[in-house]
């Protein structure tokens, strides 16, 4: 997985201080054993780069091939390699820089099975390390591209049912236009223009998810406007709300196929004039809204048909909240109520 410029600054401050740090502790050791302190240090740099040098080239050959379980005896065979090349290496030049010293190089023959050992243990520790930071890089994106294909495909279901409804609504007034045009044109004329506007503000909804509930309300007017033209005195609908919900957000085009709903189970059961309800608050910094409707529960029974149904809303609330609770509906002897919780 690709590193930003920055953080890869601070893995180099980061490994240059790690090996710096050795570096000291090694040429203090060397002092405490008897060395002079140019020695040591000679010793301790040449030792420590060499170390760095082996690290770097591990880091690099295992993000080139990210090994894994089943090559992992790679690992282990070419760390042991470059211990032995960096005890190699060290010798070769310690031996050049550090011959004049006293004693030196009878110390530099007896601590090479030490230098190797201290070599292997160090370059295994990066190769873990490396392992493990490959590792849960690819975890971390392998994740990341589950969740954008999660997201991608959870917006693609959200605009296929946000299509759903407006095919609906249109063909139904369309349907209705049509048969008030031969015995009411006058009529069938202001529905064609309240069609119009409510359609126009639907466009304008086509990329935003959320909108705030004056602007829900407004256009939930418009479409009752339109069904009263088809019911005439029959359909009341009465809307309060607070004034601080009107801020509040809700997903575009809620409320119109819940309201939808009511209508359709209120007036096609009933012979006599039906109240549509809709009332809005704010609690527990949730959105309330509840809808209510008459029915007769001898002669109400849900209707075959493809519309945006109950269980499409759920669905949609689900996709945007993640939550199961938030479209609830009950009834009240001869009331049916759908109760909408919208998060804030």
């Amino acid at each position: 997985m690709p590193k930003p410029p920055l953080q890869k600054y601070k893995i180099v401050l980061i490994y240059a201080g790690w090996w710096l740090l050795w570096f000291l502790d090694q040429a203090f050791v060397l002092v405490q054993i008897g060395f002079d302190w140019q020695s040591s240090i000679i010793d301790a740099g040449v030792t420590q780069v060499v170390l760095a040098l082996a690290g770097y080239a591990i880091n690099t050959s295992m993000h080139s091939y990210q090994p894994s379980k089943k090559n992992s005896l790679y690992v282990f065979v070419w760390s042991i390699a470059l211990a032995a090349l960096c005890v190699f290496i060290q010798h070769l030049i310690l031996i050049d820089l550090l011959a004049e010293v006293a004693d030196y190089k009878l110390f530099l023959e007896n601590s090479l099975v030490v230098r190797g050992a201290f070599a292997w243990l160090m370059i295994m520790l990066i190769a873990v390390l490396t392992w493990s930071w490959v590792y849960v890089g690819d975890q971390q994106e392998s994740e990341k591209r589950k969740q954008d294909s999660e997201r991608l495909a959870r917006e693609a279901e959200l605009s296929s049912l946000r299509l759903q409804l407006q095919p609906h609504f249109l063909f139904n007034s369309l349907n209705s236009i049509s048969a008030l045009v031969g015995t009411q044109p006058e009529q069938a004329r202001t529905m064609i223009h309240q069609l119009s506007d409510f359609l126009r503000g639907t466009l304008g909804k086509d990329d935003r998810q959320l909108i705030s509930l004056a602007e829900e309300l407004k256009h939930l007017e418009l479409y009752l406007a339109i069904e009263q033209v088809r019911f005439g005195h029959r359909l009341t609908s009465i809307i309060e709300h607070d004034e601080k919900c009107l801020n509040l957000k809700l997903p575009a085009l809620l409320l119109q196929p819940i309201v939808e709903n009511a209508i359709k189970f209120g007036l096609y059961d009933h012979v006599g004039d039906i109240t549509i309800s809709v009332k809005s608050k704010v609690e527990n910094e949730k959105l309330i809204i509840e809808v209510r409707n008459p029915f007769d529960p001898m002669t109400s029974q849900p209707r075959k048909g493809t519309g945006f149904g109950l269980n499409s809303i759920q669905r949609r609330l689900y996709l945007l909240y993640a939550q199961n609770d938030l479209l609830t509906t009950q009834t009240e002897n001869t009331v049916f109520i759908t109760l909408l919780k919208i998060p804030q």
